[in-house]
């Protein structure tokens, strides 16, 4: 009865102590976040406004890409959650973190052994049968905290994870949106080119003629043949663009380029607008800023972690059995036995290794800290950026359209004049120079505002439909990850 009792008293002493828990307590570090942005049409704020930003952006972005209501690009980005190798390595990757969660708890336990064993002997002739049946066990308590700091630790590293997913998917999203508009802008070039060279066979012919009719020099003819054939040559040449851009797109949707052939279409008129909230609405959604922010977590708790190599260790074990013959009285009280035992260490002397480990793991957080504050910077700019771009590129655009219907006016009055015999052909060759120079940049123009549009979505987090992270406990939990999975409908159009 009193070994019973020591037992109990060994074992309800520990646990009464395993509330003890070193090392700081995680705090959200602040950032400097102004009121409005000033690219957004708000005036500029002058005071620091320092505020703990709480991310929400580890969440799984919503289908921001429908707003451009282009039925392909949708069908397109779909096929990333289903073949694109790159995700899958970060799914791989966050399955890794959840499983560190799991073996970090483990320690909470015990370990236990079974160790069964039989076996026959002779002596003097006597033959003898022993069975062993035996077990044991072994305890570490977490009496200061390094296990629970672990584990934190590795439930936010896995949270930084599943936000790293966020980012990677928001950026294949992103990239292949940006393909494709650019590959609608080759197809619309392609058309202005051709547009543009058979307008330029008009000319020759009327070049043509007037040679004829003697009231025009063969080098009119000449210079209208090489206009005609650079214009030819240039639209051929938009053909590589193209097909490059379209195998981009195959690889970012996890297909073989020879898979993936696309329908042609052309760029349209204008993108939409983007809807942009206030800087710390916006920055709670944003993949990147969240992973920063639990990587500093992750840190912080790896300080506790190393707080506790500093205090002693306590390790209980007990062991106990049942040996004998199994033919005779196996079961009887004199055949069991057990034993339970405590043992503690502590490190008396270690030449300064824990010290230099402490401040290795603090100097990891700050730059930790540095880091997630920098990447709000970077958050910042982005959004001002495309902010910016949103706004001067559509005024760009209304400007440029203007020179454009101005140009085709002065080809249109250079023509007529040739023909009338009062201009000559190098006025001609100069006004149609400067329409397709502003016709090409009238689309650029166009294609800038589409990508502009989708870089601006990126940098505000993606859609507005959103699920938060894992949580601790759903981590614990070892939950599958929500990820889309199926089969890959056919991209072929």
């Amino acid at each position: 009865m009193g070994g019973a009792s020591h037992l109990a008293a060994g074992i309800v002493l520990p646990l009464t102590l395993a509330g003890c828990l070193v090392g700081p307590d995680y705090s959200r570090p602040t950032v400097e976040t102004p009121p409005a942005f000033k690219e957004g049409g708000a005036r500029p704020m002058p005071p620091r406004n320092w505020r703990p930003i709480r991310p929400r952006d580890e969440i799984d972005r919503g289908d921001w890409w429908r707003v451009f209501r282009d039925p392909t690009l949708d069908r397109l980005i779909r096929l990333i959650d289903v073949d694109n190798q790159n995700l899958r390595a970060q799914v791989a990757a966050y399955r890794q973190a959840r499983a560190l969660v799991q073996e970090a708890r483990a320690q909470l336990f015990p370990t236990a052994l079974g160790a069964p064993s039989i076996s026959r002997a002779s002596t003097g002739g006597v033959e003898r049968t022993v069975l062993t049946l035996q077990g044991s066990a072994t305890w570490e308590p977490d009496l200061f905290g390094r296990v629970r700091r672990t584990i934190e630790s590795d439930v936010a590293a896995a949270q930084a994870s599943a936000a790293d997913i966020a980012s990677v998917r928001l950026a294949l999203q992103t990239q292949l949106a940006t393909a494709y508009y650019q590959l609608r802008y080759q197809e619309s070039l392609q058309r202005l080119l051709e547009r543009t060279a058979q307008a330029y066979q008009r000319s020759l012919d009327i070049a043509q003629n007037q040679y004829a009719a003697g009231v025009a020099a063969r080098s009119d003819v000449i210079t209208a043949q090489t206009q005609l054939q650079t214009t030819q040559a240039n639209a051929i040449a938009v053909g590589l663009q193209r097909a490059n851009l379209e195998h981009a797109i195959a690889t970012l949707i996890g297909r073989p380029p020879s898979e993936v052939s696309l329908a042609r279409g052309s760029l349209p008129s204008s993108p939409p607008a983007v809807p942009v909230k206030l800087p710390s609405d916006l920055l709670e959604r944003r993949p990147d800023v969240a992973l920063a922010e639990r990587t500093v977590q992750a840190q912080s708790a790896q300080i506790g972690v190393a707080v506790a190599a500093f205090y002693p260790t306590v390790t209980l074990s007990a062991s106990g059995g049942i040996a004998g013959d199994p033919a005779r009285t196996f079961f009887s009280a004199a055949n069991t036995f057990w034993s339970v035992a405590a043992s503690g260490s502590q490190v008396l002397f270690d030449g300064g290794a824990r010290t230099a480990a402490l401040q290795a793991v603090e100097a990891a957080y700050d730059a930790a800290v540095a880091n997630y504050r920098q990447t709000v910077l970077t958050a910042f700019q982005q959004v001002e950026n495309g902010l910016a771009g949103q706004r001067i590129l559509a005024r760009q655009q209304g400007a440029q359209d203007l020179a454009v219907q101005s140009s085709r006016r002065a080809v249109e009055i250079a023509l007529n004049e040739y023909r009338a015999g009062t201009q000559n052909y190098t006025t001609v060759v100069t006004a149609q120079a400067l329409e397709l120079n502003n016709e090409v940049t009238a689309l650029q123009v166009r294609l800038n505002r589409f990508t502009t549009a989708v870089s601006l979505i990126g940098a505000i987090g993606g859609g507005w439909d959103t699920r938060s992270l894992p949580s601790g406990e759903e981590l614990k939990q070892f939950q599958p990850l929500p990820i889309d999975s199926g089969q890959a409908p056919r991209v072929d159009e």
